[in-house]
């Protein structure tokens, strides 16, 4: 959301990282610099990353321990935790067997929250800690916090207000009521929000300023196999316009003390509040603004249910349409969660099946400006790398492990909003090269008066501009609604605890667009069974946006503006154009990108089947050829000894018989694909042996 609903840590961390194989001399106390702790890190706790030689004695004692100790089992370790006085020692990341080998592969098993007395001198301990060979990396554990003012609210309607407008329904796939004034989706240029500049030139909106969800519609809607993760404040699962697309752990119940699936986390039936740990997710504290609701809602808000508004890859209203929705909760009321917990939120995403992460929040800009009251962040990348591993390490866990070789995406999507800073960089990590940075152009357009611009900002989306196109001196809370369509972004909301629906601006609401272009994108991957690679599919999403709004930049020269319009006396700015040309990067395009799905990417392969002696596995063939559905299988076995097999309309069965491996050719249709079975006395829960 704009400038107050951008969220930030509260002051960056100076933090020196070592790598995993760099090791300290005992006597190298002068070359160690001391860390700095931020204001609202946590007291007494240190988050500490040993070196993989490690590895074997930590898993010792923590088993040994069921999980919770006092020490670490390493001796000059162990001495140093002794003198600091530490009672708790815990791996981050919770043990969930079905993902732990690959969580070791990423060394992310190696992290551990210490805590120490509330009083302990956190500089001092990291100092004694940092001289031990066995630890490459320390930081402390920072609270984020939500940089805005809670008594900013989003301009509300009801799901009554909805039905009186000016606009015309015609040519709207959709029968949502709201989805008339989502002109973000499809920007026909003829609104009641235009205005004359100091020219006296209309300049209110411009025809083809959206993503294109219009041509997007005409191929998909929506596939439930896509999981997209939202990390914010709580998403309002109830939501009428999101029940139908929210994620769903059947395995779990909500309020459980019980971890039924095995994954760590009791009770995540929509996912899981990272602020509370627990797995009720709340949205009815006062400083909750529904901001986590409103970017759920662009994503995946349930289309042609003639209510409400519509989402981008929210489906057509029809059973097993439409993407799913993840809640990742890291704020609650007043709290945000830990630095730790933000970094379990991400790699929880990634293991619960999300391939998109959606980030409305981060660090601001390098270039905050300042005089607008903006603390500066991280001064660069590697800055960023020093002050949060951890967090640079989640993500890179996201981007290299969730989805699937075997599905239509290898890796995952971290797409983060730019910052609302008017700074000319991006924030972090929104700026960190292997994650998607958002900014925000108005509905003619041009950028948003708030939006952070530079060379690293990857797509631009529709973010609203009220500074643009509101009253200077006039509230927006004083215009009357009916037959109104705002210059903002509309999308579910909450009031008073209420489903309700929302305008919104800001980077916040522009990064949503990219990441419902993306699911749809993905979803479309699925119906023509394509595959790709993580980096791949971002490169397709550039290769389909649009640049060449850059030269209206060129024809108008300059945008008016006034800061903080709703003030009396709110200052007129203006705006460079020329200087923000290849600076906002592209316009997403949904249209485009799925058109382009199909010739690009490879074909989607059965994956090869791993399994115990004794037990039997089940594929779904249809997924794996277009219109798999409608297909007719046949599948032979080289070797019956080892597994047999057995086809019932799209389902391939597979029961191990003996150790070994053989293969299975499967005809579908005119299309054959020859997989391998192997056949173990003993395999893990995730197939592997």
């Amino acid at each position: 959301m704009k400038k107050v609903y951008i969220y930030a840590l509260a002051c960056a961390l100076s933090v020196i990282s070592c790598q995993d194989n760099e090791w300290v001399a005992d006597n190298a106390t002068s070359q160690v610099p001391e860390l700095e702790i931020p204001m609202g890190a946590a007291d007494g706790e240190l988050l500490i990353k040993f070196v993989p030689e490690m590895s074997d004695i930590l898993d010792q004692t923590l088993t040994r321990a069921g999980g919770v100790s006092t020490r670490s089992g390493i001796p000059s370790t162990d001495e140093v935790l002794n003198i600091l006085g530490a009672y708790h020692f815990e791996r981050v990341f919770p043990v969930d067997p079905k993902t732990e080998k690959r969580t070791r592969e990423a060394g992310m098993h190696l992290w551990y929250i210490v805590r120490f007395d509330k009083d302990t001198d956190l500089k001092e301990a990291a100092r004694k800690l940092r001289k031990l060979g066995e630890i490459s990396k320390i930081q402390s554990n920072p609270t984020i916090q939500r940089a805005y003012d809670p008594k900013k609210k989003p301009l509300y309607l009801s799901a009554n207000d909805l039905q009186h407008v000016t606009r015309t329904s015609e040519g709207l796939t959709f029968n949502d009521p709201g989805l008339k004034h989502q002109w973000h989706y499809q920007n026909i240029g003829d609104y009641d929000f235009v205005k004359e500049d100091r020219a006296g030139v209309i300049a209110g909106a411009i025809a083809g300023a959206d993503v294109n969800c219009g041509e997007a519609w005409k191929l998909c809607k929506g596939d439930p196999s896509i999981i997209v993760a939202v990390l914010d404040e709580g998403v309002m699962w109830s939501h009428p316009d999101l029940i139908g697309n929210m994620w769903t752990n059947e395995a779990e119940e909500i309020g459980s003390t019980e971890d039924k699936d095995g994954n760590g986390y009791k009770g995540d039936r929509y996912g899981y509040n990272f602020v509370k740990n627990t797995g009720i997710i709340s949205w009815t504290s006062a400083e909750d603004t529904g901001h986590g609701t409103h970017v759920a809602g662009t994503i995946a808000a349930v289309n042609n249910n003639n209510e409400g508004v519509g989402g981008i890859a929210g489906g057509d209203g029809t059973e097993n349409s439409g993407v799913k929705i993840m809640t990742c909760q890291l704020f609650d009321g007043t709290y945000g969660c830990t630095l730790a917990a933000e970094a379990k939120a991400i790699k929880y995403a990634a293991d619960n099946g999300a391939v998109i992460l959606q980030c409305s929040w981060g660090y601001n800009s390098p270039d905050a400006n300042e005089a607008l009251g903006y603390t500066p962040g991280p001064k660069d990348e590697q800055d960023w790398v020093n002050q949060y591993p951890l967090e640079k390490e989640a993500l890179d866990y996201f981007i290299h492990n969730a989805g699937s070789p075997n599905g239509v995406i290898d890796g995952g999507l971290a797409i983060f909003a730019s910052g609302n800073e008017y700074a000319p960089s991006s924030s972090f990590p929104a700026g960190y090269s292997k994650c998607i940075s958002v900014s925000a152009i108005a509905a003619d357009y041009t950028p948003s008066s708030y939006t952070n611009y530079g060379e690293e900002i990857t797509f631009c989306a529709p973010g609203g501009d009220g500074d643009y196109y509101g009253t200077p001196g006039v509230s927006d809370d004083q215009f009357a609604w009916e037959g109104k369509t705002q210059a903002l972004i509309l999308s579910t909301g909450i009031k008073n605890g209420q489903p309700y629906y929302a305008y919104m601006e800001g980077t916040s609401m522009a990064c949503p667009h990219v990441s419902g272009v993306a699911a749809l994108g993905l979803s479309y991957a699925v119906k023509e069974r394509r595959h790709f690679k993580a980096a791949e599919f971002i490169e397709l999403m550039k290769e389909t946006s649009n640049d060449q709004f850059y030269n209206f930049y060129d024809e108008k020269g300059e945008k008016l503006y006034y800061y903080n319009h709703t003030t009396f006396g709110a200052p007129p700015t203006l705006m460079n154009l020329v200087e923000r040309k290849g600076k906002m990067g592209r316009l997403v395009d949904a249209g485009a990108l799925l058109k382009a799905i199909g010739n690009h990417g490879s074909d989607m392969i059965v994956p090869n089947v791993y399994l115990a002696t004794g037990k039997s596995t089940s594929i779904d063939l249809a997924r794996y050829f277009i219109d798999g559905e409608s297909l007719s299988y046949s599948c032979t076995v080289a070797d019956e000894n080892i597994a047999t097999i057995s086809v019932d309309k799209t389902i391939l069965t597979v029961n191990g018989v003996a150790d070994g491996s053989t293969t299975v050719t499967i005809q579908a249709g005119s299309k054959s694909q020859t997989i391998t079975i192997t056949v173990r006395k003993n395999a893990g829960e995730n197939g592997w042996l």
